[in-house]
């Protein structure tokens, strides 16, 4: 009779080290979008710049990561 062992192994996510996360922003009343950025601030600014030259108030906003899963006992992710 073969044996079978369990073992339960704690994991967590994370953002994937090799990258960046990325904000968007694209008008709800017109196709305007802005340009991508890894900076909330600079997409925000660009925001309000076209809500105050065309009076839309409505935005989608976008914000991407890519995250990996990791044992939780690894003190950083396997290269």
């Amino acid at each position: 009779m073969a044996r079978t062992v369990l073992r339960f192994v704690t994991h967590r996510i994370t953002q994937h080290p090799d990258t960046d996360v990325t904000y968007e922003a694209e008008c709800l009343h017109c196709k305007w979008k802005a340009e991508p950025s890894t900076d909330s601030a600079a997409v925000d600014v660009e925001c309000m710049s076209h809500a105050g030259r065309s009076s839309h108030r409505g935005f989608r906003r976008l914000c991407t990561a890519f995250a990996m899963v990791v044992r939780a006992d690894e003190d950083k992710p396997p290269a």
